[in-house]
């Protein structure tokens, strides 16, 4: 057992170098690898992060401006209404103008027509009336035989 004991011993002995040079490494690797590694992943994640939050932005002002945009465009399509239908009241305005001054003239027209007419049918009555009495007489004349009074 003594002999397993200094085998023991000269082999931790012996790993002692070993022990101080896996210490010496792990430090010059968190020193010379870790340290800048970790530093760079901050700073990368850091950067990502800002990046992030910038497009955020981005896109939270393009709504604001579709949003401003979508409201002018309704604006406008509104206005662009209300002429349309403010020329469509004058047209049917200087329609219905229109129409009345045809359907004035049209009735001074029908008027005068009328009163012609009227004028016409009188005179004629009259003409009828004063040859009724002719066209009575050459009525009987060529009715009746010449003996009473015809002209036969």
């Amino acid at each position: 057992m003594q002999l397993i004991v200094q085998q023991l011993g000269s082999m931790f002995v012996g790993a002692i170098p070993t022990m101080i040079l896996f210490v010496l490494l792990v430090m010059a690797y968190q020193f010379l690898v870790q340290g800048p590694l970790t530093a760079t992943l901050k700073r990368r994640r850091e950067l990502t992060e800002g990046a992030m939050e910038a497009a955020q932005k981005a896109i939270a002002d393009a709504e604001e401006r579709t949003a401003e945009y979508a409201t002018k465009l309704r604006q406008a399509r509104a206005e662009v209404y209300k002429i349309r239908e403010q020329r469509l009241r004058q047209w049917n305005a200087e329609r219905d103008a229109a129409l009345d001054a045809a359907r004035k003239v049209a009735g001074q027209r029908l008027s005068q027509a009328r009163i012609e007419i009227e004028a016409e049918t009188a005179a004629a009555k009259q003409a009828i009336q004063a040859s009724a009495g002719d066209l009575a007489g050459q009525v009987v004349r060529a009715v009746l035989p010449v003996g009473a009074g015809g002209s036969r």
